[in-house]
């Protein structure tokens, strides 16, 4: 007669068992991936739009128009007002691709998809007198 080899029922028990606890301890590790990938596309605009300021403020300072519009070129043209993008409708027009977020309110952008999309966004509020900063902030509380 010949000797079948195979598993036995117990050890079959014993690898689902012991699969149950890895995947019982990896899975709450992989949850948490989307909060942290909203919070990474929420800084990356906030870098976007900074940069884009700063580009636009640049071109501002070197033409010498502190409110009025510049031409940042290929047909793109800014309204500044003390050398920064006069809005947040200003500040977008240079980012190439600002898609995964909507406009929040009249000053800031929330992102698609947020469990509270109002407290997962960023903020451009423009500067109110030459020689400050435009502020760009970020809220993550929602993501």
């Amino acid at each position: 007669m010949k000797k079948q080899a195979g598993f036995t029922l117990i050890e079959l028990i014993i690898v689902i068992v012991i699969l149950g606890i890895l995947a019982a301890y990896a899975v709450p590790k992989y949850m948490n991936l989307d909060k942290q990938a909203r919070v990474a596309a929420v800084n990356g605009l906030a870098g976007s739009i900074r940069a884009a300021a700063d580009i636009v403020h640049a071109s501002a300072v070197a033409l010498g128009t502190a409110s009025g519009t510049v031409d940042m070129g290929g047909g793109t043209t800014i309204t500044v007002a003390n050398y920064y993008p006069s809005n947040k409708n200003e500040a977008i027009k240079t980012i190439q691709d600002s898609s995964g977020f909507t406009t929040g309110t009249s000053t800031s952008w929330t992102k698609i998809g947020a469990p509270t999309a109002e407290s997962c966004g960023v903020t451009y509020t423009a500067p109110t007198s030459a020689g400050y900063a435009p502020i760009i902030s970020i809220s993550s509380t929602g993501c």
